[in-house]
């Protein structure tokens, strides 16, 4: 099997972002708990002879140490955030409660005299975890960390023991020695995954840092950080654009190369709804054969690309189309119409699923095109089932599919073009599985005979729901083609799954998506007789490219690698102080 894409890799892990609990308000409340735990068993388990009236009058105090540490430390963060500064403590708290109740546990099963240095061990533990997640996550230097890393776990340590304690309990040289090693280990462990993805990217930590603060919509950093490794490059948009003989009201399907991404919020994530607006509501922003490589850095370069969208020009116009034809081989289904010369093919693994269909199978059928002497080919990857990279199999089955379909459109005869479009503008169609583009139809209206293609503002679509809503449209005598998504990135709510997104009809049934395309459907089937244009234009923008992602996937790659090894090592290390 080959290895996977540096954008396949780098999807595959995203599940690693959802360790963090999704609320803060969760981590204040269980670090509370997490800490009370604590209290208990250091004064019930370690120092046995103080009484219920001294561990109650201690309790609130610590909790109270807590909440203000809490509090500081937020603002030793970098991005001085609260929710960082609550997960972290959660997890550190968690540390040292794990190793007090080891150390408890050890002595019951090993039958020996329960040891103090358990709770120095512990503290010492949780600011190990500190030195970590605050030069990684928090974007505090190393010295910074160490200068700052004992001043939770010390705080509550004086609080829950008594004073006359603090110097046994804090001498203890077992305690102490494991304590500093493990915070050794974790100083050694920051700078080797900081240094995890060099040559190719300086500083792991800091591309880390500009992600998750890009995830609370703060992305200079994250835009920064990608536009120093774009590269400038010529793309094209095309697009079919209907006319009415009245003149107004028309519609536009676009066909751009870039792509939608990185990700919400940062960069290009949601150009299919701002291409969408600039076209005035009246359009349908296809996702073209184009893969993450075509990503746009920046909102400095969306704007420059949009801009630039007003300079296109016209190379081909005319009033006739063909009745479409639609080839199924296996599971690849092409679906084609003819303007004039210029073929609109529509690409689907439905209800199979696929990601973005390669390149190599743009440059074939286009050359095949090219040979049957047509003008533009306008091509659309419809993404509206979930799949892995497209086998060796089905992309040839989808050439074939694509090949056939240009045979049959050349030998199709023309009809006079009549359209109509509407949208769910004006309705009420908010979904979490939807972007601000909502959905909208396209009415053909060809030889006597209406078609549809529907189009929603998504990211991709749950397997088998094409096929309901276009078994719902037959039941109804109406012909609907194809359901296309945009592929956006944009998120209306952050999803806590593996994806990262919510894929249309996986929160909204089937059926309720048919009826609102069915609705839609309805007011778009009032046609006009029109024309159409084919426009294009050429525009330089940076690009991200395939060497960025390449290297954000080896970085990562090589950070979980070097964790792994200091996670088995540190357990193994951890387990044997349970036998002291």
């Amino acid at each position: 099997m080959e290895s996977p894409d540096g954008v396949s890799n780098i999807h595959d892990r995203f599940s690693l972002t959802l360790v963090n609990p999704s609320s803060h308000y969760f981590s204040l409340v269980v670090s509370l708990v997490v800490a009370s735990v604590t209290v208990l068993t250091v004064h019930l388990g370690y120092i046995g002879e103080l009484n219920f009236e001294q561990i109650w009058y201690r309790l609130p105090l610590v909790l109270g140490v807590l909440v203000l540490t809490q509090l500081l430390d937020s603002r030793f963060s970098k991005k001085k955030e609260y929710s960082k500064s609550l997960h972290s403590s959660l997890f550190g708290n968690m540390l040292w409660t794990v190793t007090i109740l080891m150390g408890v546990l050890a002595s019951i099963v090993l039958s020996k005299d329960i040891q103090l240095f358990f709770i120095t061990f512990g503290l010492l533990l949780f600011a190990s975890f500190r030195i970590g997640i605050y030069t990684t996550t928090l974007g505090a230097s190393l010295k910074k960390a160490w200068a700052i890393c004992l001043i939770q776990p010390l705080a509550m340590f004086l609080i829950l023991i008594p004073h006359d304690m603090w110097f046994s309990i804090l001498s203890e040289p077992i305690g102490l020695g494991y304590g500093i090693s493990f915070m050794i280990i974790a100083s050694v462990w920051s700078v080797l995954t900081d240094r995890a993805g060099r040559p190719g990217m300086e500083s792991t930590h800091r591309t880390i840092q500009a992600y998750l603060a890009s995830q609370g919509n703060d992305f200079t950093d994250a835009e920064e950080l990608m536009e120093q490794r774009s590269s400038e490059t010529k793309v094209t948009t095309s697009q079919l654009r209907l006319l009415p003989s009245n003149g107004n009201d028309k519609f536009t399907m676009v066909f751009p190369e870039i792509h939608p991404g990185p990700f919400h919020p940062v960069g290009g994530s949601n150009i299919p709804y701002l291409i969408y607006k600039k076209f005035e509501s009246s359009a349908m922003v296809m996702h073209s054969i184009s893969d993450h490589a075509l990503n746009l850095p920046s909102k400095k370069e969306v704007e420059n690309y949009l801009k630039n969208l007003e300079t296109s020009k016209v190379k081909d116009e005319g009033i006739q189309c063909t009745e479409p034809v639609v080839v199924q081989i296996n599971n690849a289904r092409v679906t084609g119409l003819l303007f004039g010369d210029n073929p609109l093919l529509l690409l689907s693994l439905s209800p199979h699923g696929m990601e973005d269909i390669p390149n190599y199978m743009k440059a074939g059928i286009n050359e095949y095109a090219k040979n049957k002497k047509f003008s533009r080919t306008l091509l659309v990857d419809c993404h509206n089932a979930m799949g892995e990279e497209i086998s060796k199999e089905d992309g040839e089955d989808m050439l074939k599919a694509a090949k056939s379909c240009l045979d049959s459109l050349v030998a199709k005869d023309k009809f006079p073009i009549e359209f109509g479009y509407a949208n769910s503008d004006d309705m009420d169609v908010w979904t979490e599985d939807l972007g601000m583009g909502g959905l909208g139809t396209i009415c053909l209206k060809i030889n006597e005979r209406k078609y549809f293609i529907g189009w929603a503002d998504a990211n991709n679509m749950e397997n088998g729901i094409r096929e309901k809503i276009i078994e719902n449209f037959s039941k109804r005598e109406q012909h609907l083609l194809e359901i296309c998504t945009s592929d956006t990135h944009y998120a209306p709510v952050k999803a806590r799954n593996r994806n990262g997104y919510y894929q249309l009809g996986l929160i909204t049934s089937a059926d309720k998506l048919s009826k609102w395309f069915l609705e839609i459907a309805k007011k778009s089937e009032t046609t006009d007789t029109g024309r159409f244009e084919i426009l294009e234009n050429e525009t330089k923008v940076m690009v991200m490219g395939q060497g960025i992602y390449e290297d954000y996937s080896k970085a990562l790659d090589n950070s979980l690698k070097i964790t792994k090894g200091f996670v088995v090592g540190g357990v193994v290390f951890f387990v044997t102080s349970l036998f002291l």
